[in-house]
């Protein structure tokens, strides 16, 4: 029986075997049978990610975006996009019996009569203005640091488009509720693509459904608003974190810190549980904050009347630099040709300004490429003040967008101040040119001087206070050397050096090249101050009469 038993066996290879593994564990080797992704799982588990706060501000951007997908759920439940009429009858005693748009009667309800809704609405706005803040914030140290150079240039392109249909998203998302505030604001978009030289009316018809109001644009931007643009940021935000993952992370000089490693912790589960508990931590914050301080009461602005128009009215900050573009441009750039109307002094500043500004920005990695010939791979970051022209022209662009945000204010800096608001108009037109110049020689001397003082520190040390007198009887202020790690870190940086390209015997293309190449490489690394190498360090250690350093050798 047993031989018979055995002879089935054999003659049917195919016969199925119990497995020993289950539960979890069972569940996860089925999947990975038909799936083969547990390669893919142990490469990510395994991903080092450097420690370092300012790492954090990705963070804080990626987090806020998740709130505004919870919270964005919770309000399409009850919002109406609709700007057919009603009469309000809700709890709000204010506003009982007052004709107004659906849209803003279910932003009210919401406000008032939906359990939770209004600290749900402020949770929502409160995280579009951090989601907006934090990706600024986190490009910011992405240039200032040099992280976009090769090979994540196409990464600072896709943050460039997140940061810029962020400013869009939430402009759509405050313009929904077509209370008083955000229809002006709505009122004052079709004003510009009216502006648009020869098609601006047809797209501003097409946009509207016809003239403005019309009865088209609230429906048409909630569906941009939860729908189209929300899936475009999604993806993005995969690409980014995607090309994150294949990409070595970048991670601040220091010793064992080169290009061809990384120093951190590993995605599981150190990572993990740190990423995990800051995501509550953003939370909670941006929960407190909206539980206490209102903000956007749609209530005290009243229903959207063509008609009217809120006094002081202004945008949310991230949109201030484009009215503030608005508000200097002279009248006088509007002119009659071809028969039709160019209004310049509308059409730049609002408009055009947008592409041109974050065009700029994205493709600064490429322009820095080509201006440098640096084509090497970069995974460690510089500090700022070790490249001194790229943070100085930072700097600029920076000033140039405060003071167009601060001049987007001018009407109210001139009740609140008491001044001429010509006169404050005059003054930011000179500022938004002098501003960035300014800004860039500032900046750039306090580089240099931060360079030359960590020279000198790494050369003569540390001060400590103490007097000695030698026998010959001469003083001096004894110096403590710094500890290796503190050095490293003052020392490993590479000062570019201008390009001398010998032009004799160029013709006359190659010799406009190669001018224009030493011209830029000039501007580039003017003035740039060398690393403290190992031979400078020894001989200040060994001749460094005037500052000596206790236990150099």
């Amino acid at each position: 029986m047993s031989t018979a038993a055995s002879s089935a066996s054999a003659t049917h290879p195919t016969t199925q075997r119990q497995d020993p593994q289950g539960g979890l564990a069972g569940m996860s080797n089925w999947l990975d049978e038909r799936t083969g992704g547990a390669k893919g799982v142990r490469f990510l588990m395994k991903k080092v990610f450097p420690d370092h706060w300012s790492f954090m501000l990705g963070e804080v951007a990626l987090y806020s975006f998740v709130i505004l997908m919870i919270t964005g759920t919770f309000l399409t439940f009850w919002f109406v996009p609709s700007q057919g009429e009603t009469i309000y009858n809700g709890q709000y005693v204010p506003m009982q019996g007052i004709q107004m748009s659906e849209a803003y009667a279910s932003a009210i309800d919401i406000s008032f009569d939906i359990r939770g809704g209004l600290l749900i609405r402020q949770l929502h706005h409160w995280a579009a203005l951090l989601f907006i803040v934090s990706i600024m914030m986190h490009m910011f140290r992405v240039f200032f640091t040099g992280a976009f150079r090769k090979p994540r240039e196409i990464n600072w392109v896709i943050g460039t488009l997140l940061f810029m249909l962020a400013i869009i998203e939430g402009f759509m998302g405050y313009s929904l509720p077509d209370d008083l505030l955000s229809g002006t604001g709505i009122r004052a978009m079709e004003g510009f693509i009216l502006s648009v030289p020869i098609v601006g009316t047809y797209i501003s018809y097409a946009l509207f459904g016809g003239g403005f109001p019309g009865e088209m644009i609230i429906p048409r931007f909630f569906t941009l608003h939860i729908l189209i643009i929300p899936a475009i940021l999604v993806a993005l935000l995969a690409a980014h974190l995607i090309l994150l993952v294949v990409h070595k992370h970048t991670q601040y000089p220091g010793p064992g810190r080169s290009d061809k490693n990384v120093v951190g912790f590993p995605l599981m589960p150190v990572y993990m549980a740190k990423a995990g508990g800051f995501f509550f931590v953003v939370f909670g914050i941006t929960a407190l904050i909206s539980g206490l301080i209102t903000i956007n009461p749609i209530w005290m602005y009243g229903p959207y009347e063509p008609t009217q128009v809120t006094a002081g009215s202004q945008p949310d900050w991230y949109m201030g630099f484009a009215d503030g573009a608005l508000r200097l441009l002279p009248g006088v750039f509007e002119f009659q040709l071809f028969g039709h109307t160019w209004s310049m002094n509308i059409f730049p500043g609002s408009i055009a300004l947008l592409p041109l500004f974050f065009g700029a920005i994205a493709v600064y990695p490429f322009i820095e490429a080509w201006v440098t010939g640096d084509k090497r791979e970069h995974h460690v970051l510089d500090r700022p003040r070790n490249a001194p022209t790229r943070t100085a022209i930072g700097m600029a662009f920076a000033t140039f967008y405060a003071v167009l945000m601060f001049a987007a204010g001018n009407d109210l800096m001139a009740i609140k101040l008491h001044m001429s608001i010509n006169d404050i108009t005059y003054f930011f037109r000179v500022m938004v040119f002098l501003g960035p110049i300014l800004a860039y020689l500032v900046t750039k001397r306090i580089c240099l001087s931060l360079q030359r003082r960590d020279r000198d520190l790494v050369l003569h040390g540390r001060e400590s206070g103490r007097v000695i007198r030698t026998p010959e009887g001469r003083f001096f202020e004894a110096h403590e050397p710094l500890d290796e790690y503190t050095r490293w870190q003052l020392v490993s940086y590479e000062a570019g050096t201008p390009s001398q390209i010998e032009l004799d015997g160029l013709s006359g293309k190659e010799r406009k090249k190669a001018k224009r190449r030493n011209r830029w490489t000039n501007f580039y690394y003017r003035d740039s101050i060398a690393p403290v190498t190992p031979a400078e360090l020894e001989a200040a250690h060994h001749h460094g009469d005037d500052h000596a350093l206790e236990g150099a050798h």
